[in-house]
């Protein structure tokens, strides 16, 4: 063998490969693009959450139009802090009663967290609770059948909604959701960001 020949076979050979560094780092990138890809997909599907449930009312609302324009009847949906309950007007007796006997118009709570921020006429209204704990632990109602419920928001045989905002919202990192009626009675589902 020459000796120019034993030199080659002795010198490393250059940009075949990549270094331990530069693996590294492209591995760390990933990485960094993994963790924003996952954290990003977990607040949309939160926000999914709210979007669902702000879509859930508003199909309601839109059946309980369509059932007091059919059966000649006036219901009102009463808003609490963590749910929401129909509710009915019985002209014999000038009272509004909770809506029993129909699945659809049942009493519904939100999930924990959650919470309603409700505007008629640009005037935010106070929620009350809706149940409290019992000391066995059961919820129990505030009020009974007998009771008159009072609406927030109209829902009547003539087919008109009353105008309100209502915010759904998460506590803990205020993600939210508007569900609102116009004077016309159009409902709408949107996000601060779209208006």
């Amino acid at each position: 063998m020459s000796p120019s020949a034993l030199s080659r076979s002795a010198r490393p050979c250059r940009g075949s490969g990549f270094t331990l560094i530069e693996v590294l780092v492209v591995v760390v990138i990933i990485g960094i693009i993994s963790a924003v890809v996952v954290l990003g997909l977990g607040n949309l599907g939160d926000d999914r959450e709210l979007q669902n449930e702000a879509r859930r009312m508003t199909a309601l609302i839109e059946m309980a139009s369509d059932e007091a324009t059919l059966q000649g009847r006036d219901f009102g949906l009463e808003l609490l802090l963590h749910g929401y309950r129909f509710v009915e007007y019985d002209p014999l007796t000038e009272q509004w009663f909770e809506v029993t006997g129909d699945d659809l118009m049942r009493p519904r709570n939100l999930a924990e967290g959650t919470e309603f921020d409700l505007f008629l006429e640009d005037k935010r209204v106070v929620l009350e609770l809706e149940a409290v704990k019992t000391e066995e632990g059961e919820e129990e109602e505030d009020r009974d059948l007998s009771d008159d419920y009072l609406p927030h928001v109209l829902v009547l045989s003539s087919g008109d909604i009353s105008p309100f905002v209502l915010e759904i919202y998460r506590s803990t990192d205020r993600a939210s959701v508007q569900l609102s009626a116009s004077p016309t009675g159009e409902l709408k589902v949107g996000t601060d960001e779209e208006e």
